[in-house]
């Protein structure tokens, strides 16, 4: 949308907020809610809000919604209407974003079942259009529905505005792989304006037409290992794209670009206890050892436990010089051996590209993105980033299970049973992060109260519990904003669950309450592991409430990518 267009919607604010207000969502969209029928209540995108009217309408329905609006006068007046009528509150979050771009919004890592574009595409110019629909069609989730209301009739009042046809919208849409599922006729204007009428296109993608899926399929079961370089990589990536939305540097229609300092951590953590505490072997020859393995590097780094190496950790001095080596020589062995050989079946075009940068050593560093992004710079596929986002907890086990498969096909490893191998395969052990919360809390309660943030009872000094947020079970974040104090029987209640909108909402004060207070000194590790683990938040930012609204929106989306139960506190 042009800033002339969004100029003028800010300032006669309140009088569009209350045309809009003047009719249901009902009405408006009598002609295609019966398609709803047919599309499980999950995550929706309402892209040019307005007054919030049918995003409310959604989350009656059930729908988690997410809210674009880039007219600021217009977005305020929603959010606030919400804030007076808070039955919904809850189900929808407010984004200021427009087409044909929507940066801030793919910034989410988030797919959408139903995308509503109600009054906006007669805005974009024709040379938009096509880029605008690339766009919205990559936020759809297989089987999702795109709405678009074409507003068919001129403005006078100085609003830029462009023909709109439904020929042109199907035509771009099939270029896309979208299905025309619905075409409405053009009916009359619900405010009784003569000149004006409206007509809706509703696309539907059938899948995701890649073959990204197949292909990860092709590198974890057919592909041909000499070593479980190919597999390390994989799963280093997984666990970045299950947990870290806000690692993506760049994205295009095409490509992801992450920090390679990023991959190379989780590399590091997923060889270690497998050459280190179980010494299996990762090659077939036993004789090749590891190209990441050096003296100056990984073998000076002995002293430490896998859970010191964490984003937001500090190094000093020796130990500092060495990790930076070690995580150099992993980017160079990344480069080097699985990203070289990943290539396109049948081809020889690698999957990946890899770019390493020379790092001076620094003898004071934070494990943060700008010095994880100073190691280069990963690309990959954005179809292939989609499917690791999207399907991580079906990836995870097959990953898994292939590297056992494949170091139990090695004679070197013959002395070692599967169920050493699957041990060593285990990623991480949340208890170091807990027993430091703990000791946290009994820390603040020699000088206040510490109270459950799901309950708000005062916290006895023998019996309580360090809740996960986010359940470590089926998303595995020990960062310190995930961890929050509870009751023993709010713990137990909540157990492997997802606390639901509501229950967040309700506790945000509370949560709030413990962050400052307990984080204040580790500004540092705290904002940065925020930055990477949730979306919408930058290098720089230093607000705990922004975090809690970047907490909000991971909620939603862990909820309907691994369909997660939900837990509703009755205080």
């Amino acid at each position: 949308m042009s800033s002339t267009n969004i100029n003028i919607y800010n300032q006669r604010a309140p009088e569009f907020f209350a045309q809009y207000e003047q009719v249901s969502a009902e009405q408006v969209h009598a002609q295609w809610l019966h398609l709803l029928e047919s599309v499980p209540a999950g995550l929706a995108l309402d892209v040019g809000a307005g007054s919030g009217r049918d995003a409310r309408f959604l989350a009656a329905r059930g729908w988690d919604v997410v809210a674009v609006e880039p007219a600021a006068a217009l977005r305020e007046s929603a959010i606030q209407y919400l804030e007076e009528d808070s039955t919904y509150r809850c189900h929808v979050r407010w984004l200021d974003d427009t087409l044909p771009e929507l940066s801030q919004l793919h910034a989410l890592q988030q797919k959408y079942q139903l995308i509503l574009v109600s009054a906006v595409w007669m805005h974009l110019a024709p040379s938009q259009r096509a880029r605008a629909l690339r766009k919205l069609s990559g936020l759809l989730a297989p089987g999702g529905l795109l709405v678009i209301t074409l507003r068919l009739g001129s403005f006078t009042d100085g609003r830029e505005a462009f023909a709109v046809s439904t020929d042109e919208l199907q035509k771009q849409g099939r270029q896309l792989g979208l299905q025309l599922h619905f075409e409405g006729g053009a009916q009359q204007d619900q405010l009784g304006r003569n000149d004006v009428q409206w007509q809706t296109v509703v696309l539907r993608l059938p899948d995701d037409g890649s073959g990204a899926f197949s292909l990860l399929r092709h590198i974890v079961i057919n592909d041909n290992k000499s070593s479980s370089y190919k597999l390390g990589l994989l799963r280093a990536l997984l666990r970045i794209a299950e947990g870290h939305p806000g690692a993506v540097l760049e994205q295009t229609d095409d490509s992801v670009v992450l920090p390679l300092g990023l991959v190379a951590l989780y590399w590091l953590k997923l060889y270690r206890p497998l050459v280190e505490q179980y010494q299996l072997f990762q090659n077939a020859n036993a004789k090749v050892g590891l190209g990441f393995i050096k003296d100056d590097g990984w073998r000076a780094l002995g002293q430490y436990g896998n859970n010191d190496f964490y984003v937001g950790s500090k190094w000093q001095g020796a130990s500092a010089h060495a990790l930076q080596r070690t995580l150099r020589q992993i980017a160079v062995t990344i480069r080097d051996m699985p990203a070289k050989y990943i290539t396109i079946p049948c081809g020889d075009a690698a999957v990946f590209q890899v770019e390493v940068q020379r790092v001076s050593l620094q003898d004071s560093m934070i494990l943060n993105l700008p010095t994880l992004t100073s190691f280069g710079r990963f690309v990959l596929p954005k179809a292939i980033w989609d499917n690791l986002v999207r399907y991580s907890v079906w990836i995870e086990p097959a990953l898994v299970n292939e590297w056992v498969l494949l170091m139990q096909s090695w004679a070197a490893n013959n002395s070692r049973s599967p169920i050493d191998m699957l041990a060593a395969l285990t990623f991480d052990d949340p208890k170091r992060s807990t027993e430091r919360v703990r000791q946290r809390v009994q820390e603040l309660q020699q000088q206040r109260s510490v109270h459950c943030v799901w309950t708000g009872s005062t916290l006895k000094t023998s019996a309580y519990a360090v809740d996960h947020a986010f359940p470590f079970a089926r998303w595995p974040n020990n960062d310190l904003w995930n961890l929050l104090p509870a009751t023993v029987k709010a713990n137990g209640q909540k157990s492997d669950r997802l606390p639901s909108s509501a229950t967040l909402m309700q506790s945000k004060d509370l949560i709030l309450n413990w962050w400052g207070p307990a984080w204040q000194q580790q500004q540092d590790e705290f904002f940065s592991q925020a930055a990477l683990a949730l979306p919408q938040l930058g290098v720089q930012n230093r607000s705990f409430s922004d975090v809690f609204e970047a907490m909000c929106l991971q909620r939603d989306r862990l909820r309907h990518i691994q369909q997660l139960n939900e837990w509703d506190c009755l205080r």
